[in-house]
């Protein structure tokens, strides 16, 4: 295999690292990327008030999933749990231990690859690892790369590929930083990377989270899930806006309910169970042992005692079972959720036709539909899905 070792503080990662990771991956063609954050950088201090190990590498995964690769990506803690400094040729020391046999590309900067000679054992490092350097702009071309790259495969018979980004995200982390506690910089995170800075008020951030505009409420969901879940999200979101503007609900609350309904979707059973006895939502002997169903509950439990949205807590809460006697938010984020343009199976083209000519037809053929995938699979039917059924018609 070749694998890409891309090492840095990453305090915080944006979306400069992740053009740089892809365009190596490219280039390269490599089978694996693994992250490494650094723990104590040799060449510099980790800035007054970084977040600390877990969450750097919380940050880092986050990042790295928005690549939507994640068969082909990782984040190692190789470096923010060893003691001492993070020298850079003990950890391909340790990468090739891991990997023995594998091809190791080192990925670096403009500025690290220029002073790469003056790092600890840069003879050790040119012998575990290729180098891969990427320019930041324009100007990072081959006048720049092409002394360095003579000079290292001169001395130390490295392996060397240069690569020029234009147009790549320019700015530094300190920069980065300094624009966060200003309430800035939003421009140069991926959004989930950006919503987990809030959600844990780093860098100077001061968000209430029962107070978040829309766009920042979508960060802070979106951090919660993993990336292949976004477009699903998104999807449901502008088809419950559509809905309600069709039906006349509220849009805005519409939105809301539908970027929050799945924000604990990859939660653990037990995680789900600590939220629901934390904040008082009974649970059915059927919701307590399946986490299809139990992420309805925790969501809305989140979205009225976290977010502070207690006008969609019902919507969320069966948005995944409906049930007799439905609100219209709740019709609305049930077939949202259901038909939403990334779906795709026989019976959707007539679902959304229902869903703007008969909603309540809509949310039978969606109880319906239901009930005939239960059966069909030998599960049991939760009990408002079964009561949804009967209420509407049983899909006729």
């Amino acid at each position: 295999m070749k694998i890409g070792i891309y090492g840095g503080s990453f305090n915080p990662p944006h979306l400069g690292h992740l053009a740089a990771a892809r365009a190596a991956m490219a280039a390269l063609e490599l089978d694996r990327l693994v992250f490494i954050p650094a723990g104590i950088p040799p060449h510099k201090e980790l800035a007054p008030g970084s977040p600390d190990p877990d969450q750097r590498l919380k940050l880092t995964a986050i990042a790295a999933d928005q690549l939507l690769v994640p068969e082909r990506t990782e984040v190692w803690d190789a470096e923010v749990h060893r003691e001492g400094k993070s020298y850079t040729a003990d950890t391909l020391e340790q990468a090739a231990a891991r990997w023995p046999g594998d091809e190791l590309w080192l990925l670096m900067g403009t500025d690290m690859f220029l002073t790469l000679h003056q790092w600890r054992e840069p003879e050790r490092i040119l012998r575990l690892a290729g180098v891969c350097a990427f320019g930041r702009t324009e100007a990072d071309g081959e006048a720049v790369f092409a002394p360095q790259r003579d000079y290292l495969s001169r001395t130390y018979g490295a392996r060397i590929a240069t690569i020029v980004i234009p147009g790549l995200v320019d700015i530094s982390s300190t920069q980065l930083r300094e624009l966060l506690a200003r309430g800035e910089g939003r421009e140069y995170l991926p959004e989930a990377v950006y919503g987990y800075i809030l959600r844990e008020k780093l860098y100077g951030t001061r968000a209430d989270l029962k107070r978040l505009s829309l766009d920042e409420l979508r960060c802070v969901s979106y951090s919660m899930v993993y990336a292949r879940r976004l477009a699903h999200i998104r999807g449901c979101e502008e088809e419950a806006a559509r809905l309600a503007r069709r039906w006349g609900a509220d849009e805005e609350r519409m939105r809301r309910a539908a970027i929050l309904h799945d924000c604990t979707k990859y939660l653990s059973v037990q995680e789900h169970l600590d939220i629901c006895a934390k904040y008082g939502v009974e649970l059915c002997p059927l919701e307590r042992a399946t986490d299809k169903l139990l992420h309805a509950k925790s969501g809305a439990a989140l979205a009225r005692y976290v977010f502070g949205y207690d006008d969609i807590y019902d919507a969320i809460l069966y948005h995944t079972t409906a049930r007799a006697g439905m609100s219209l938010e709740e019709k609305l984020l049930y077939i949202a959720d259901y038909m939403e343009p990334n779906r795709d199976f026989p019976e959707v083209e007539e679902l959304r036709r229902l869903a703007y000519t008969d909603l309540d037809g809509a949310v039978a053929m969606g109880a319906s539909l239901s009930v005939q995938e239960m059966v069909q699979r030998d599960k049991e039917l939760h009990h408002d899905t079964k009561a949804a059924y009967e209420y509407y018609g049983k899909g006729n």
